[in-house]
């Protein structure tokens, strides 16, 4: 292909959509201005795949939802003015989807390259509204993201004692995701996802790069793995700090994980609802809790110790990086150790780190950055900072913790500025706020996050 040139790049198409039921195969096939299509393919194990006709009627939005959001890998190498869709006109509700959920989905993506995508984001539209989708008679049975890390542990064995049959399902060739998925015992769906290649050439020759809202592009690819399963559910294991960014000064606020949070969920499972298909439902099963609070919950079980891992260095898109579970010097391993730190007993907090990171000065910045102290906080999947000062706060309390380096300077020197604040647990281990679990097994397993 010729060289890249994305500052003359001034359309950005999506070309066709398509899924071959006899192999899995779903293509998606994305150009700019008049280049050759970037063909994504992504590959659903199970086939070949015999269905209805109200599941084939379901799996075409479900396509054009996972076609137009995995757009996002791809339109923001070049950010265009002009967006085209050409096998189809958009309906406003369907446009107005996309508009949000690229312009929120990017945030952290325009900032860091001091871009401006809000008068360049704007999905065409001029389509007849979707008519609304039917139930098709998917069976009760849970697909259920795992990641690896505590919170879809989490999930997974709340599920599990809830009595909800599900599948643990990841997208993906991370051998670390598959040895904690076969840990939990249960039945598994590994998904395959094969971006352009040409992609990276681009990113080679200067396209714009950064962060993506990868879990909407996962989301989507569930909704379509669910209606060739036949499973009703779609569970994601997002808490509610999820909805909150980073406070940048001069920019506000800055969500990393925006995909994640409460307003992409609602946005999301309702479109599904409303034009996919009736019965299925997209939910995170830990909506409702703080990240302190499924860090208790994950503390009550030992039996995946040794194999889980929140760090973000273990995964990345060319391969993972797998010669230590924690690095112990990113933001997630700082955050993840302070949030088990007020649950769980200190060897065996030790005992999966390998060490103790807060009796490391080397980690101060890092753990003050969790705190919004002197910084905001990190662009990366991690709790609020009043959660982390909360932690802090009672570690401080505590005759194991607090003669630990990073402990004892928080009682020192910024407990005192925090005057006023409540620094308490009790508020943030209550389950309670906006979510879309469903009502008969949101009542089965609210008592369960009590405990």
């Amino acid at each position: 292909m010729s060289r890249f040139k994305r500052d003359e790049i001034r359309v950005f198409r999506f070309v066709r959509r398509g899924m071959n039921l006899a192999n899995g195969v779903i293509e998606l096939a994305y150009a700019f201005d008049d280049g050759a299509e970037l063909v994504e393919r992504i590959t659903i194990p199970g086939a070949p795949f015999e269905l209805d006709a109200a599941w084939k009627q379901a799996l075409e939005p479900a396509l054009t939802l996972l076609h137009l959001i995995a757009g996002v890998s791809y339109y923001k190498a070049a950010v265009p003015d002009e967006i085209r869709v050409e096998y189809a006109q958009l309906d406003e509700a369907t446009a107005a989807l996309m508009d949000i959920i690229y312009l929120q989905g990017l945030g952290e993506f325009a900032y860091r390259n001091g871009l401006d995508l809000r008068a360049r984001i704007r999905f065409p539209r001029g389509g007849k509204a979707l008519p609304q989708a039917s139930a098709v008679g998917l069976r009760q049975h849970a697909l259920v993201a795992i990641g690896g890390g505590k919170d879809s542990l989490v999930s997974i064995e709340t599920l599990h004692r809830a009595g909800v049959g599900q599948t643990v399902t990841w997208i993906g060739n991370s051998q670390l995701i598959r040895a904690c998925a076969e840990h939990t015992g249960l039945p598994t769906l590994n998904i395959q996802r094969q971006l352009a290649p040409e992609l990276f050439e681009m990113n080679r020759e200067g396209a714009w790069n950064g962060h993506i809202p990868v879990t909407a592009i996962n989301s989507a690819i569930m909704v379509v793995a669910a209606i060739l399963t036949g499973a009703d559910q779609v569970v994601f294991s997002n808490e509610r700090s999820a909805s909150y960014g980073s406070l940048i000064a001069g920019s506000g606020e800055v969500n990393h994980q925006w995909s994640k949070g409460w307003d992409f969920e609602r946005r999301f499972g309702e479109y599904v609802a409303q034009h996919v298909a009736a019965d299925l439902h997209y939910y995170s099963l830990l909506r409702p809790l703080s990240e302190l609070a499924v860090a208790r919950q994950f503390a009550k079980n030992s039996h995946y110790d040794a194999h889980f891992s929140s760090c973000n260095r273990n995964f990345h898109i060319l391969g993972e990086r797998p010669a230590s579970r924690w690095c112990g010097v990113c933001p997630k391993c700082h955050f993840v150790f302070l949030a088990l730190a007020p649950f769980m007993p200190k060897p065996r907090l030790t005992a999966i780190f390998g060490r103790n990171l807060l009796d490391c000065e080397s980690e101060q910045a890092g753990f003050d950055a969790l705190m919004e102290y002197h910084d905001h906080k990190p662009f990366e999947c991690v709790g609020e900072a009043r959660e982390s000062r909360a932690a802090m706060a009672q570690l401080a309390e505590r005759p194991e913790w607090r003669e630990d380096a990073l402990v004892r300077r928080f009682a020192r020197e910024i407990a005192p500025q925090l005057a006023g604040e409540d620094l308490s647990l009790e508020a943030l281990l209550r389950a309670d706020g906006e979510h879309r679990i469903p009502p008969a097994l949101w009542e089965r397993v609210r008592a369960d996050f009590a405990a």
